[in-house]
């Protein structure tokens, strides 16, 4: 009995045909998958990014004032300070190291611009001033990690705790406020397009973040980064001034610091020593959210803008919602535990 034959008299293909066909698409499906693998292992924020827009998009439509120019211009002024400190967090850990000391630097920074213009100083001197300190707690850091080989972890919870102590007794355990305008300069601004408000503390923090990513991108200083967070005896193989180039890292870090400090007090200009008491946790939750590892070498600052905005989102979004602000504590901690199991599974893809 002959084979049955299709309209046009050929024969149809036999069976094996179409599981040729079944196995060229699944073919092909894997290498798209492969190839979207690759695109997020070589562009760790489009995570991140994803993660942002279905948040907005689902806040947007449970709430009816999310999405108001208002609110949103609020959400951004109210990331400024976290983003920034995860700024400078975010160089230290792309090294491989943690900084568990950046939101007490910065506390430390506020009180000494407050107290020093208070008690007389002009304010550009009591910048300096305070811009110098925090700079010199962030190269302290950088040289015991460096020189004496000590561990980012422990360095920076000791000098955690001594900071912490030192804004104490600095503040004698007052909060002290501040009326000066320079010192107040970063919350104020102006309106985009007559309705988005838009202050100097974004302008600053913009200005920012676009020359630490040319920094990071453009630059050999930038690649030698990357490098040390690499491979640090690889990097040192190479010609890479490995030591010099970590406790540059902490140095600018406490220099990016002392801007967070300055944009606190354009934000809530008041001096006070128990602020931002888990400032270093969300900094290091907005860095591990943008997709930057823990592990060091890979992350962007594009990616650190992004998770800051995704902490700033849920806790807006969430607060506007109804949710208990323990729910969203709950809810930033497990993006923190997804973000870190995604670098996990990264890794070993690229190994």
């Amino acid at each position: 009995m002959s084979e049955p034959t299709a309209r046009t008299g050929h024969p149809t293909p036999p069976a094996s045909g179409g599981s040729s066909s079944t196995s060229a698409a699944r073919a092909g499906g894997a290498v798209r998958g492969s190839r979207a693998a690759e695109a997020f292992l070589h562009n760790p924020a489009l995570g991140p990014l994803g993660a942002l827009a279905v948040a907005i998009v689902v806040f947007g439509l449970t709430t009816s004032t999310f999405l108001t120019v208002d609110n949103l211009s609020l959400v951004v002024q109210q990331s400024l300070v976290v983003a920034t400190l995860a700024l400078g967090q975010t160089l230290i850990v792309l090294t491989g190291g943690i900084d568990l000391a950046n939101a007490a630097i910065m506390v430390l920074g506020t009180m000494l611009f407050a107290r020093l213009v208070t008690e007389g100083t002009t304010p550009p001197l009591a910048l300096l001033a305070g811009f110098a300190v925090c700079a010199l707690l962030g190269a302290v850091s950088g040289g015991l990690v460096t020189w004496l080989n000590l561990p980012p972890f422990i360095v920076t919870l000791g000098m955690l705790t001594v900071v912490l102590a030192l804004g104490r007794l600095y503040s004698q355990g007052n909060s002290w406020p501040v009326n000066d305008s320079l010192l107040n300069v970063l919350g104020e601004g102006g309106y985009l397009f007559g309705q988005v408000k838009v202050t100097h503390g974004m302008t600053l923090a913009v200005l920012m973040f676009a020359i630490t990513w040319y920094a990071l991108t453009k630059t050999a200083w930038g690649k030698h980064v990357y490098a040390l967070g690499n491979d640090p005896e690889a990097a040192r193989l190479t010609g890479i001034h490995v030591g010099r180039t970590r406790f540059s890292v902490y140095l600018i870090a406490g220099v990016i610091y002392a801007f967070a400090a300055w944009q606190a007090l354009g934000r809530i200009p008041n001096a006070d020593p128990n602020a931002f008491q888990t400032g270093n946790l969300d900094s290091i939750t907005a860095v591990v959210i943008g997709g930057t590892s823990l592990f060091g070498g890979r992350g962007s600052v594009i990616g650190t803008v992004v998770g800051a905005l995704i902490v700033a989102v849920l806790r807006s979004g969430l607060t506007q919602a109804g949710i208990d602000s323990l729910y969203q504590d709950v809810a930033t901690g497990v993006l923190v535990i997804a973000a870190v199991a995604f670098d996990q599974l990264a890794r070993r893809r690229s190994r």
